[in-house]
């Protein structure tokens, strides 16, 4: 079901029929017979901490493993960021643009 479906004119409130002229619901994201409904509350859209919505959807954001010191401390050891072998130091071509992924 759309976003839009519960603030359409034709939107039934039952959960066994989604509206009177599309009973399962349109067929794409965007319905052609939508219709704003001027008595329609606003929906106030629930947000976790850590998550926000993006294009409507609800995105979690992944939990980190490491806290803000953690990263930091990688950044000065971590063969990506230095060059070089952490165990002999042996430096290293950091010519990134031909690596494929």
């Amino acid at each position: 079901m759309p976003t839009e479906c519960n603030r359409c004119l034709l939107y039934a409130h039952n959960p066994h029929l989604i509206c009177a002229v599309h009973p399962t619901g349109p067929n794409s994201n965007r319905c052609l017979d939508f219709r704003e409904d001027p008595n329609a509350q606003a929906e106030e859209l629930w947000e976790p901490k850590g998550a926000s919505y993006y294009n409507g959807e609800l995105i979690v954001q992944p939990r980190q493993r490491w806290t803000p010191e953690q990263q930091l401390e990688l950044i000065d050891w971590h063969p990506m960021f230095t060059g070089r072998c952490p165990q002999c130091q042996h430096e290293f071509n950091r010519d990134y643009t031909a690596r494929v992924h």
